[in-house]
This record gives structure tokens, sequence and C-alpha cells, in this order.
């Protein structure tokens, strides 16, 4: 296994380090991260130049599907979220005819068909920078951020849906506590023309 280690040191000697110049996520959870395009082709020059590839050879998924249903001005929309995790296998293979397997994790979440695609982007990219050991940045995130000091999103709690005889009770309740729309939509899942005929009777 000489030639093979030879030329994953020789890789970790020419990549010195990936800069963060994508931004992941949004608002306050935003954060500096490696682009995917940045770490392939940084590893597949180095890699080319010292006699090394990578293929996948093996996955496993774990895919977990969330719906609900959402309510706005345009009525009710249902929504879903995906969940995709998977382990990865791949060789990494040596012009000499050496080989080593390693592996990745990656987790990925989309509303329709890319969760997996990102998932097994995150696995391929930080298998790549573990392997060869490739700092990031002037910081990694796992070590300037704690987990439990990042907020969790929570679910979307399920509104109780009002019948078209329900209403009036609805709009009742409203009049008595001084409600606005807001609040009755905070509590009960209507449908568009529901909080026209409340909008109309409360105001």
């Amino acid at each position: 296994m000489s030639n093979i280690a030879k030329a994953i040191i020789a890789v970790m000697k020419s990549v010195k380090g990936i800069e963060k110049n994508s931004k992941v996520g949004e608002g306050k959870f935003t954060y500096n991260g490696v682009s995917d395009k940045d770490v392939k082709e940084t590893y597949s020059k180095a890699m080319a130049d010292n006699g090394l590839c990578i293929l996948p050879i093996g996955i496993e998924d774990d895919i977990k599907v969330s719906r609900w249903e959402e309510t706005n001005n345009y009525g009710t929309k249902q929504k879903q979220s995906i969940f995709c995790s998977v382990k990865t296998k791949y060789l990494l293979l040596h012009v000499s005819g050496e080989s080593q397997e390693i592996s990745g994790y990656g987790h990925g979440v989309d509303s329709q068909d890319k969760a997996a695609g990102k998932a097994t982007t995150y696995a391929l990219k930080y298998a790549l920078l573990y392997t060869f050991m490739t700092p990031t940045g002037k910081i990694d995130d796992s070590d300037n951020t704690h987990s439990e000091s990042i907020e969790t999103p929570q679910p979307k709690k399920e509104l109780p849906k009002v019948t078209d005889e329900q209403v009036k009770k609805v709009i009742d309740w409203a009049k008595e506590k001084k409600y606005d729309i807001k609040i009755i939509e905070g509590n009960y899942s209507l449908t568009a023309v529901q909080k026209a005929t409340i909008l109309k009777a409360i105001k």
C-alpha cells in the first residue's frame, strides 16, 4: 500500500486548504460553507496529478417524508418536506493498482426531489475533505458553533379546521375577545371563503 499512501500524502501537501466561499442557509441561520464546485475542482486536479481517482461503490439511504397543510390568503395548500440521509462508500484507486475503501455520510432536505442529490453531494464532499485532512476557511463551523446554540426548527402544528356551520361560532368568539384575523388564523385553518366571511363580520 506504499504507492497509494504516498499519493494521498502528496495530495495533502498539494491541497493546503479550501476557502469557504459559499453562503448556506437563510436569515440568522446563514453560515459560510465550502462549495461542491470548489471541492471537486481542487481535488480532481490534485488527485489526477498524483495518479488517484475515486469511484462510488455503495450507498445506504434513509428517507422520511413529512406532509402538512398551510392556509394563506389564497387558500389551503398541501406542503411537504423530504429528509434524506445517506451512508456512502467509495473506492480510492491508484494507477499502481492499489486501492483503499473510504466512507462518507450526508443528509439533505428538500420539498421536491433534490434531497437525495444534496445528501450524496454532502457525503462525497466531506469524505474527500476528511480523507486528505484539508482545513476549510479560518476555522471549522463545528469548532466555533455548538449545536445546542442553534435553534432547532419546530414542526408547524396542525390547526383545527372549521365547517361553514362553525364559522358563526368563530365570529362570535372573535367579536367577544376583540381578536383580529391574524389571531383567528393562528388558531384555525380557514378556507379563503371562510376568511372573507369572517373579515366582513368582524370589521
